[in-house]
């Protein structure tokens, strides 16, 4: 593992970049020549939302941005004509508005039992298009047994906060990186790049890396 690159990704399960963001990632990973080691950190982008939002993605946004629905609807509908470029199908009709904070006590538990990336996957698809609620515990439960997790034990990991300090811990580590936004990819603890680039972009960064560490190997032995 000391060869692979290790990539840090801060992102929220309700953030249509985040999403778009990793599809372009994991693009310029597969044509990548190298290992990568990925790690996802909680962030929450509207940590003040309640679980049951009352309303739907496009009343949370007026509210929040002070725009017009009309405003909105052109937002949602840039937004999945980008997802459906990198074959994404976004249903914003059926989208659950909540809070996410349980959600990264998942991903947190499903990093435990080396399921992160899986578990990354089925949150965000759950969200923005199978229209599932990513808020409640039984509900995440549900998914995270649809990976193979022992759900009762989800149930009682969430109902416990037990990975709550976890979730803080990668919260405090955004603030002190600077981050104010997501998805924000950190490699090798050395290069930040902030938003859902273009997978050429992505693919240019971990050249960059792989050029540097072949250096330094270089530089080790002389």
């Amino acid at each position: 593992m000391s060869d692979a690159i290790k990539v840090d990704i801060w992102s929220d399960v309700q953030c249509p970049w985040c999403y778009i963001g990793k599809r372009k990632f994991e693009t310029a990973v597969a044509g990548f020549d190298g290992e990568v080691d990925v790690e996802y950190h909680s962030f929450e982008l509207a940590p003040d939302t309640p679980v049951d939002f009352e309303g739907s993605p496009r009343d949370y946004l007026a509210q929040r941005k002070g725009i017009s629905p009309d405003q909105v609807d052109q937002m949602l509908e840039r937004v999945t004509g980008i997802a459906a470029s990198v074959g994404l199908d976004y249903d914003y009709d059926h989208v659950h508005q909540t809070n996410t904070i349980k959600a990264h006590e998942l991903l947190h538990y499903a990093k435990s039992k080396g399921r992160q990336i899986d578990m990354k996957e089925r949150l965000l698809k759950a969200y923005f298009v199978d229209g599932r609620h990513v808020g409640r515990i039984e509900d995440l439960a549900d998914l995270a047994a649809e990976i193979g997790l022992d759900r009762a034990e989800v149930v009682r990991v969430l109902t416990d906060e037990t990975y709550l300090a976890d979730v803080k811990a990668d919260v405090a580590q955004a603030e002190a990186y600077g981050i104010n936004g997501v998805p924000f990819f950190v490699f090798d603890e050395k290069y930040g790049v902030s938003g859902a680039q273009d997978a050429a972009t992505f693919a240019n960064v971990l050249e960059q890396v792989v050029a540097e560490k072949a250096e330094q190997n270089q530089e080790s032995v002389k």
